[in-house]
């Protein structure tokens, strides 16, 4: 039973269903034994025939672009690398009415591709993606230049946009324009938005989707009860704060009763839903064990959701920010 690949839009690359999400190992505070950690988990997922891998520089101010690096170099293997550039201004998300010269100019395109790069210890991206997006850029600034002179000059091959939390209608006018190649958005079985519009433009123009937050920031892991604690320095600390653990338990109890599964079928079905859409190419969970990437590499078989889970599922659409 082997990995299922899919064609990551109009880039053409063949991509495993199941990629790496790299946030988690940048923002270990504790090095060491964290990166031994960090480092076997990637090699055991390239095992297990996952080709693709999503950093940025911003992680860890360049730590999981050194670590993705490391492991790329040694394997034999093609595996496809994806970063993304920090807004200049260090504002996330993306705010309206601040003009790309604050954000994306050329230059600032070019050198931190180049900053990234180094970090890597490689000589091209496969995909180079803005950190944030705002579509009031499409029509405005150098930004382009950047990204076609860094195609050009070899230094990256595709360029996408990781789009704002919750903001999935926010980069329909670039996808339009016809000059990005992926797009990367939250989607899950709570946050299904996308749908509405995103996909069905990203399917007309053939751009790949690069799915992130699958499983809510571990809200669809089964795994949260009422009673869940998370260390002070964990964002989920504040992620499910106040009523929100409760909240979440009790969603999560309508779909395992609703489909007749118990919790613990919970992670796995929530990947197969977003993989059940045609638009999309790759989800990227973080995988910072061993234990996880065994347990959703399995998930990329290709096989998809029963039609009538996924049915079911459209009834637990859930509109919220918890982020904020």
């Amino acid at each position: 039973m082997g990995m299922n690949y899919r064609t990551l839009g109009k880039t053409g690359l063949q991509v495993s269903e199941i990629g790496y999400g790299a946030w988690g190992i940048g923002n270990s505070g504790w090095r060491g034994a964290e990166d031994e950690e960090s480092l076997k988990a990637l090699h055991r997922s390239i095992d297990l025939g996952l080709n693709f891998i999503d950093t940025a520089l911003g992680y860890g101010d360049g730590h999981s672009e050194r670590l993705v690096g490391q492991v790329v170099r040694d394997r034999a293997e093609t595996v496809y690398v994806a970063s993304k550039i920090p807004p200049k201004n260090g504002q996330w998300p993306a705010r309206a009415g601040v003009p790309s010269s604050e954000t994306f100019t050329a230059e600032h395109v070019i050198s931190s591709t180049e900053t990234s790069l180094r970090n890597l210890g490689l000589e091209t991206l496969d995909v180079q993606q803005f950190h944030v997006w705002s579509d009031e850029w499409a029509a405005q600034g150098d930004w382009l230049d950047g990204v076609q002179k860094l195609k050009e000059q070899g230094k990256i091959r595709h360029f996408g946009v990781s789009i704002n939390d919750y903001q999935p209608a926010n980069a329909i006018k670039l996808i339009e324009s016809g000059v990005v190649d992926t797009v990367q958005v939250i989607y899950n079985i709570f946050e299904q938005t996308p749908e509405d519009e995103l996909f069905p433009a990203c399917l007309e123009h053939n751009v790949g989707v690069i799915v992130r937050v699958a499983l809510d920031e571990g809200g669809l892991t089964g795994s949260i009860s009422p009673d869940t604690e998370f260390a002070e320095d964990d964002f989920r600390s504040r992620y499910f704060r106040d009523d929100r653990k409760r909240e979440v338990y009790e969603r999560v109890q309508k779909i395992t009763q609703d489909l007749g599964i118990g919790s613990d079928q919970i992670a796995e079905t929530a990947l197969r839903y977003v993989l059940s859409h045609p638009a999309v190419s790759t989800v990227i969970p973080g995988m910072r064990s061993i234990r996880n990437v065994e347990r959703n590499m399995r998930i990329g078989d290709g096989k998809g959701l029963a039609k009538e889970q996924v049915e079911k599922l459209k009834n637990h659409r859930w509109a919220r920010n918890f982020y904020e």
